[in-house]
């Protein structure tokens, strides 16, 4: 007669399982919500200061997520503390705060208690690679402190957790390598970046511009054009802000010896592509400019954000026409055509109107 499996080798066993189909992660965190006695809890992973989480119901990570934005890691009391704790095990928020500091403490004053959590138990594993395995569970304020006996179901759990998570991790960064590599089958220099912008993988064709076009430093991807360098900067920046509704950033870097004119496009990783252990935040491409072809003015519109009448002058002006000839074209007077290419370069990022055209051209590839 088989042995019956407990309860917890069952959770053990769909631990792994969720390692290797993501779905199942938000039924395996319910059921560790429920063994530490809570309502909720999630699992993520920490590199260079964000968070990348999932969790056991749609609505509480969409909550905690908000709470990360306004508080992130750097600045975030309670995730500075458990990292700092350094143990292996789960804490509770009593462990390493005072009843006055959390009395106090705006996190949990104005965040946690009003969206009705504020007591937790969680733990930190730190990986190899320098990314930290985040498990944590959460209830009410006013349930009070989780109970030791939860606590110790929680760190049985522990290293099934931190083996998933390696796991998982380094099923993504597979799925990173294959995603720069079809990338390169299109002919595509590529690469999947990882926080701040970070090289998690790369394709030959990309490392066939470097050192002449990019360089790959230890903390990001840089451009050598320090112009085209400083907005690739901000827009890796930007997309830890709006991981949800970032658009896609086109870059142009201007000729330089022995390169032509390239422009960049650099796509955000959103959904459920943004995989919690893969880390990826942004695929960047890059194409060299291809003369004599250009994007339509409704692609134009579309990709740089541009009103209807801004993408029109953009693709007179990317055809070749100077800015007289495109007003008598469109119907309007020179100083508004003018007017309106100062609109244009301001919102595509580019200074000149040269680099306009090359950015257009070479956009044109992925058309």
């Amino acid at each position: 007669m088989p042995t019956a499996v407990s309860p917890e080798n069952q959770l053990i066993d769909r631990i792994y399982e969720a390692a290797i189909v993501s779905e199942g992660w938000p039924e395996v965190l319910r059921a560790t919500a429920e063994v530490a006695g809570c309502r909720e809890a999630l699992f993520g992973t920490i590199l260079d200061g964000e968070a990348r989480l999932t969790a056991s119901s749609a609505a509480f990570e969409n909550t905690y997520n908000d709470i990360m934005l306004r508080l992130p890691v750097p600045v975030n009391q309670r995730s500075l503390r458990l990292l700092a704790c350094r143990h292996a095990g789960f804490i509770t928020d009593t462990d390493v705060f005072t009843a006055d500091e959390i009395a106090t403490e705006p996190l949990y004053q104005e965040m946690l208690i009003p969206s009705g959590y504020g007591s937790a138990a969680a733990t930190a594993i730190t990986c190899p690679s320098g990314d930290v395995i985040v498990v944590h569970c959460e209830r009410g304020f006013d349930e009070g402190t989780v109970e030791p006996e939860a606590v110790a179901s929680l760190n049985r759990l522990r290293p099934h957790f931190a083996r998933a998570g390696l796991l998982a991790r380094r099923l993504g960064l597979e799925r990173a390598r294959a995603a720069a590599q079809a990338l390169e089958m299109m002919g595509l220099p590529g690469a999947v970046l990882g926080p701040g912008g970070r090289i998690l993988s790369s394709n030959s064709l990309l490392s066939a511009l470097m050192p002449a076009v990019f360089r790959d430093r230890p903390a990001r991807l840089g451009i050598v054009d320090a112009a085209a360098d400083r907005m690739l900067e901000t827009a890796m920046a930007a997309l830890a802000y709006q991981a949800h509704d970032a658009a896609v950033r086109s870059i142009a870097i201007p000729a330089g010896q022995g390169h032509p004119p390239i422009v960049v496009h650099l796509s955000p990783v959103t959904g459920r592509a943004r995989d919690v252990f893969t880390l990826a935040s942004a695929i960047l491409v890059a194409t060299p400019v291809l003369p004599h072809r250009v994007l339509g003015a409704d692609l134009i519109e579309g990709l740089f954000d541009l009103t209807p009448a801004e993408a029109k002058l953009a693709a007179m002006i990317a055809a070749g026409h100077a800015p007289r000839q495109a007003a008598q074209r469109l119907g309007v007077t020179e100083g508004t055509a003018r007017t309106t290419l100062k609109r244009v370069l301001a919102k595509t990022g580019v200074h000149r109107q040269s680099d306009l055209v090359g950015m257009l051209q070479g956009a044109a590839k992925l058309g």
